[in-house]
């Protein structure tokens, strides 16, 4: 159960005086839109002649009622306007209910109505609508925060709490709408790279989230079980081995822009589940993809920024190739000055122990590597930089280096110590593949629940031939925290994952009687909005005292004001 603030018992009160009027507070027809709020407010003053018969909709966010008069400002999707409503305008007969009862008195802060009229400018010079109809579109029955803003944009009172804003994110972006600017960047830099993988002529596809075998990556999965086939699957951690079948199959070029998900930690910089772009292109190699992630990178950028140069927190990134190029053993030395590239399991064992970076028995030469690169490297690689040439033991599925043994043909992107893109030369010999998937099952062994499962059906796709190809993989969340510059994860995400909310405790009137508060006095303190007896030990005692007695002048009551000593004793 839960209890009811005043604000939220009144609005259902004037939903039902809606409804006996004969008004239906959630009407089913549409309500047809021939304007909008950045339209009106950027175009009129040069173009006063197209707006003498709008309709607009939009949610009320301030009134100010003036008597007969009124003007309310309306936020549809694109900003903001304000609208003047005059009682002998909207109520031309002698009834005059739609003013002086529905907008005076039912409506509220939070409600949608749909407005018609003219466009004029006010004395003040502020462009509005004056309305001649109106129509209520959808009646709130929360209050939303108020947030309040000084003539210098200056926010007071903000609903500013980043879990509170997370959680409930229609909430955020109607009284926070400069966020929206974050979203609405996100969606421009998929559609950009989309339309510069169509520009060469490479396929976008879609390919299965429910897997048999996870694969594609290193990472533990989420398990699921499919009762009709009684089978466990897997959400997929990757898409990288059904893309490679499709060019086994004679794509020349695929991509994929979809959720991927990893059942691991959660940080700023990581959501268990998370949007990736990985594309796969037929007769290249991880020396042409470099090239090609500089120039789509460059394209996004000056999309969005109109320069490839761009802040991000206290620095300036150049998203202009060439990128610097650094290989994984070689960008060890530069920021430790200590040679990893000859060393056995157990010397990089030591080397680990020696720079304080804890180790375990699971983690074989790759890991132990990508230890030493993470806590060491990673940081210090603020502009566009390609780490390249990996481990073999790191990289299962990326073909050998071509000149040097022990090495594979990968890199990855980093920007600002984080990790943007990862790429390869893809291996497309089926034996090796083979033999590197065996690698796994010996760490799985170990207990690496990272390590990759046995794909026997990608071997035997690959057993029928796939062509030389390069792979890549972008972190499309990632990449709007720098477009955006954000720091963290939650902030490019509409919903990201968060623990279960908290629900607080329903007090009943029995436990403020128990807590020494006179039967007759509980539904005051309720309508002083405190619902809980931890509201009523966080509240000042002495503030509860004062507005009880203000309560008691305002609702008329034909109550004993308790003794201020009796007031203090609830709080013990």
């Amino acid at each position: 159960m839960s209890i009811l603030s005043e604000q939220e018992i009144q609005r259902r009160q004037s939903l039902q005086e809606l409804r006996n009027l004969g008004i239906n507070p959630y009407p089913a027809e549409a309500f047809e839109i021939n304007a909008n709020a950045l339209d009106i407010t950027s175009n009129y003053e040069r173009d006063k002649t197209s707006y003498k018969n709008i309709s607009l909709a939009g949610r009320i966010m301030t009134r100010r009622i003036m008597g007969n008069a009124s003007f309310v400002e309306l936020q549809d999707a694109t900003g903001r306007i304000q609208a003047y409503i005059r009682r002998d305008d909207v109520c031309p007969e002698e009834d005059k209910t739609l003013y002086n009862t529905v907008f005076k008195k039912l409506l509220d802060i939070g409600d949608y109505i749909g407005v018609k009229g003219f466009v004029f400018t006010t004395q003040t010079g502020e462009i509005s609508i004056h309305v001649t109809e109106f129509k209520v579109l959808s009646k709130s029955l929360k209050p939303l925060p108020i947030v309040k803003r000084d003539d210098d944009g200056n926010v007071y009172d903000g609903f500013t709490d980043p879990e509170m804003r997370y959680r409930m994110r229609y909430v955020d972006l109607t009284v926070n709408p400069e966020f929206k600017e974050i979203f609405k960047t996100r969606s421009k830099v998929i559609s950009t790279m989309r339309n510069y993988f169509d520009s060469q002529g490479w396929m976008e596809v879609e390919t299965p989230i429910l897997q048999a075998i996870h694969g594609g990556a290193a990472a533990r999965p989420f398990n699921t079980y499919h009762n009709t086939l009684d089978m466990p699957l897997f959400l997929r951690i990757a898409n990288e081995l059904y893309l490679k079948r499709l060019i086994v199959a004679g794509f020349d070029g695929v991509y994929e822009f979809g959720k991927m998900f990893r059942n691991e930690g959660m940080d700023r910089t990581h959501n268990p589940e998370f949007t990736s772009m990985e594309i796969y292109v037929a007769y290249k190699d991880y020396i042409w993809m470099m090239g090609m992630v500089e120039e789509c990178l460059e394209k996004v950028t000056t999309a969005i920024h109109g320069t490839t140069t761009i802040k991000v927190g206290n620095d300036e990134i150049d998203f202009a190739g060439p990128y610097e190029k650094l290989s994984m053993y070689d960008s060890i030395k530069k920021y430790t000055g200590i040679d990893v590239s000859q060393m056995n399991e157990q010397q990089l064992i030591d080397t680990c122990k020696s720079l304080n970076i804890e180790v375990d028995a699971s983690m074989g030469k790759g890991k132990l590597v990508d230890a030493i690169f993470g806590e060491k490297v990673e940081h210090n690689l603020i502009q566009p930089t390609f780490i390249t040439d990996y481990p073999i033991e790191m990289t299962p599925l990326a073909k050998k280096h071509r000149t040097t043994e022990g090495l594979v043909e990968r890199f990855e992107l980093f920007v600002q110590g984080k990790e943007i893109a990862n790429a390869y030369s893809e291996l497309n010999d089926a034996i090796d593949q083979k033999e590197r998937f065996e690698d796994q099952l010996t760490l799985a062994a170990r207990g690496d629940d990272e390590a990759m499962a046995m794909d026997d059906d990608f071997i035997r796709a690959l057993e029928y031939g796939m062509p030389p190809t390069a792979g890549l993989g972008i972190g499309i969340d990632r990449l709007v925290m720098l477009m955006t510059n954000q720091s963290s994860i939650q902030e490019v995400l509409f919903f990201p994952q968060m623990r279960p909310e908290k629900k607080a405790k329903v007090t009943t009137d029995e436990d403020f009687v128990a807590a020494g508060i006179p039967q007759a006095w509980v539904q005051v303190i309720r309508k002083m909005g405190i619902n809980t007896i931890e509201d009523l030990k966080t509240a000042n005692p002495n503030k509860v005292f004062n507005d009880l007695g203000g309560m008691r002048k305002k609702l008329k009551l034909d109550l004993t004001m308790p003794q201020k000593e009796e007031v203090m004793e609830w709080f013990k």
